[in-house]
This record gives structure tokens, sequence and C-alpha cells, in this order.
């Protein structure tokens, strides 16, 4: 451990700053759909990252679709994606990445940071992952700061669309994973410090029931009533659970109807499905759409169906088992104990290993309660 003295005492040594830099960064609302916040973000990260040198450049990915209040596609803008190239024609090239943005919208509650004791802060994104965007940068300014950074080419990606699946920078992702020899990213570790091994796949669905408006007295009877059907099918969907392996369905949303004095004609059922593989992902699949077949049977009323699972299952295979093991023993010299779990989260890792990238995912801060308003690290 000798020969790692030097780095690993300036490490220590930037904690206050690594401290510091979180908390000006959990004070960015950079929520995925704030566009604005999420330049904000970029800007105060090229600020911190332009010193490490390589070719580096900002990139707006492409508009993602979303399914509006009316049943209507529609096109929205998302944030700038950070790439940052260095030694490409170095032997051995790794993937760097993580993502700016957070669950939290610009109208949310939950906008600030605040220290809880001398060890633990709560703040929107500490953990998921803004967090993990210091630890990458003070990990790369270690490595520069080495004798071996010479012989490693790196690539930093950070996207602005994590949250919603990556449907803007999922080409960028592909085009990285085929540049690189390993993936490392920055989501935050589980709360026992352990890595994540295996993820599940996750699909985010929209289902569009359309029925037939009426006035609710004089004409009740000639509605059709699309609130009802799509809480018939969202009811449908919940009992899933329990019966394709381990596939879960979570209803999150059935918006729809105005006045009470009108049956009203348009409704829509927003819901994501996690999997383990791609045989329970088919399985999953056919037993929602029998679940969509059912009130689009009736008299009046259709539904339709728009989603897709953005990210694809993650297994365990044996090259990413090989770079665990790897990390293992770079901990062992270190003393630090190092293990991984499987976990029903999504990643972008789940997209790199898709594209053949083995690729540890989870090398973040230790935190928990992501995506709420108590979230910490």
């Amino acid at each position: 451990m000798p020969r790692y003295g030097e780095q690993l005492d300036w490490i220590n040594a930037q904690q206050g700053r690594m401290s510091r830099l979180v908390c000006e960064l959990a004070a960015i609302n950079s929520g995925t759909g704030n566009v604005a916040g999420i330049d904000r973000m970029a800007a105060a990260l090229l600020k911190e990252y332009a010193a490490l040198g390589g070719d580096l450049r900002e990139i707006r990915v492409a508009n993602r679709i979303v399914i509006d209040g009316a049943g209507e596609a529609a096109s929205e803008p998302l944030g700038k994606a950070i790439s940052i190239i260095k030694r490409a024609d170095a032997p051995r090239r790794v993937l760097l990445g993580i993502h700016m943005d957070t669950v939290y919208p610009a109208d949310h509650p939950f906008q600030n940071w605040t220290l809880m004791d001398a060890n633990t802060v709560r703040g929107p994104g500490v953990a998921d992952a803004k967090g993990g965007l210091v630890v990458m940068l003070t990990a790369l300014e270690a490595l520069e700061r080495s004798g071996v950074a010479k012989g490693i080419g790196w690539e930093v990606l950070i996207n602005p669309d994590e949250e919603v699946g990556s449907p803007g920078s999922g080409p960028l992702l592909a085009e990285a994973a085929a540049r690189n020899d390993l993936g490392l990213l920055f989501e935050p570790a589980l709360a026992d410090g352990s890595l994540v091994s295996a993820r599940k796949g996750s699909g985010n669905f929209a289902a569009i029931v359309r029925g037939r408006s009426a006035h609710a007295g004089r004409d009740f009877h000639a509605g059709r009533n699309a609130v009802v059907a799509a809480a018939e099918l969202a009811a449908a969907i919940g009992r899933l659970n329990g019966k394709v392996g381990s596939a879960t369905f979570n209803v999150a949303q059935i918006e729809g109807g105005a006045a009470t004095n009108v049956v009203p004609d348009l409704a829509i059922c927003r819901f994501n499905v996690r999997v383990n593989d791609a045989v329970e992902q088919q399985n999953a699949m056919e037993s929602v759409k029998a679940c969509v077949a059912a009130p689009g049977s009736r008299d009046g009323i259709s539904v339709t169906l728009h989603g897709e699972f953005l990210s694809p299952p993650k297994p365990l295979d044996k090259q990413t088992t090989a770079l665990l093991e790897s990390i293992r023993t770079c901990g062992a010299e270190l003393g630090v104990p190092i293990q991984w779990k499987a976990s029903g989260g999504a990643s972008d890792g789940n997209r790199l290993a898709a594209a053949g990238l083995p690729t540890v995912d989870s090398l973040g801060v230790r935190g928990g309660e992501i995506h709420s308003p108590n979230e910490f690290i």
C-alpha cells in the first residue's frame, strides 16, 4: 500500500472541498425536465472538470417523446450532456460516467441541503448522483496526479436524462461503450456500502384509454367511462405482481376526467415494469398486453399502449463478475472490504452492459432514501 500513500493522503485532504461541492451542486435544481436548471448544473460541472484537460464538449441530446395529458405524443426538450475524452490512443480505455439530473422538478419543495450531523447531509440528489459526480471528479484528479495516468485513456460522459431512462443520451452511451474496455458509473452504493451486481430492467408505459363523453344525468348510458376503464386496467396490472416471476408492476398515475356531470372520454394510466431477464421481460409484456386488451374489447372503449424498456435487464455475467473481482482485489490492497448485491434499480449501466461493455455502476457515495425528501449521504 505505500505506493498509493501520496494519492490517498491527497484524497483525504479533499474532504472539505468535496463536501462543499456536493452541497453547491445540490442547491442547483436539475430535475430532468428543468432544462435551464440542467444547463446551470452543466456550467458548474464544466468549471470543475475543465481542469482535467482532454477534449471537452457539450452535446445537446435529442428531445424525448412523452404522452401528454391529451393522450397525444409530444416532444419534450432535454438538457446538454458533457463529454471529455483524454488520451484516446492509450492501450487501456475506461469510460466513467454518471448523470446530472434528479427526480425533483423545479417546483418540488425539496430544493436545498441540510447538515443533519457532522457526517450526514440531506439534500436533493446528494446521493443520486451529485455525490457521485464529486467522487468521480476527485478520482480522476488523483489519477492525473499519479505516475500511471499516461498509460490510461479515459472518457467521461455526464448525461442529463438518466432519471427518465436516458432516451436522448442513449446513442451517446452506445457509442461510448464501443470505444472503451470497461465502464465505471458513480451511482450511489447500497446503504451498507455494497456495490450493485445485477440490475433489473425497467420500462415505463402509458395506456391511453378512450371512451365516449355524455351528460352524466340526461345521457349517462350513452357514455363510455374512460376513467372507470383505466381504473380497472390499473387494478389488473397491479394484480400481476407475484404472478410473473419476480417482475414488479407499479401503477404510478391515473389521469383523466373533469366536471362531475360529464362521463369522461379520456384517461391515461401510467406504470412501470421491472424484470430480471429477457424471458421475464417477454412474459411481463404478454401479461400487460392481456390486461390492456380486456377493457379494449368493450363497446365504445379503446386502449392504446405506449412505452418501452429503455433500460434492459443487466444480469451478472462473467465479464462483470471479473471486473467486480478486480475491484475487490484493489479494495483488499487498500484495506477496504468490497462486496456486491443485486438491485431492483436500473441505471445507465443497464444500457452499457447491453452494448457489451463490462460495467460496475455503483461506485458513488454511501447514502439512502433516494428519490424522496429524506435523501442523504
